[in-house]
């Protein structure tokens, strides 16, 4: 069994930073790609940035210059580093990662946090 956790979400001021983290456990021989989607109310969920196990990123055009998204793959752990927020980023995070857990197999499961609330207010 795998599971996603994330932390570091909160209220903050426009201007402000804040840094996510999501942390896989349980059973896992290989994460491939890992990312950060966000829901805003009413809103269908979006990709906001996506790093490869190579190091390869990709971000959204809205966020692009102002997030980071970096892995610790000794940790399993990804983060989402945010500057510059603005109010049109509240939303809930959630991440997202690929995941081979057995060696003796390569199927790969596609596994989802529970989310982060994240609310850009002054």
């Amino acid at each position: 069994q795998v599971q996603l956790v994330e932390s570091g979400g909160g209220l903050v001021q426009p201007g402000g930073s804040l840094r996510l983290s999501c942390a896989a456990s349980g059973t896992i021989f290989r994460i491939y790609a890992m990312a950060w989607y966000r829901q805003a109310p009413g809103k269908q969920r979006e990709l906001v940035a996506r790093i490869l196990d190579g190091g390869t990123t990709t971000y959204a055009d809205s966020v692009r210059g102002r997030f980071t998204i970096s892995r610790d793959n000794a940790k399993n752990t990804v983060y989402l580093q945010m500057n510059s927020l603005k109010p049109e980023d509240t939303a809930a995070y959630y991440c997202k990662a690929v995941i081979q857990v057995e060696a003796s197999t390569r199927s790969r499961y596609l596994y989802w946090g529970q989310g982060t609330q994240v609310t850009v207010s002054s």
